[in-house]
């Protein structure tokens, strides 16, 4: 991870790896490692809009238990169900 992040990206990274559970924070801590370095301010502002969500409503957007919200964060939902998407196995 970048040496040089930011007081708000520090900030941010802690609290998507403190989130309540063990499951939420690997799901959130994971993607905001790989993607928080990279934001612009405006992605930062979604992001942190998504930590104020409930665990359960992003695991459940996230593993397709439940319909994506009509909120600004939906992109970033989506950005992370990509990162999370398994790659389909070629038959054998």
């Amino acid at each position: 991870m970048n040496q040089t992040l930011t007081a708000r990206h520090k900030k941010l990274l802690f609290r998507a790896w403190h989130r309540g559970t063990r499951e939420a924070d690997l799901l959130v801590g994971r993607f905001a490692e790989q993607y928080l370095p990279h934001f612009s301010e405006d992605q930062l502002d979604l992001f942190e809009e998504l930590l104020d969500e409930n665990d359960p409503d992003i695991f459940d957007w996230v593993t397709g238990k439940a319909a994506l919200p009509v909120l600004p964060i939906q992109p970033l939902i989506m950005q992370m169900i990509e990162f999370y998407k398994v790659p389909e196995r070629a038959p054998e």
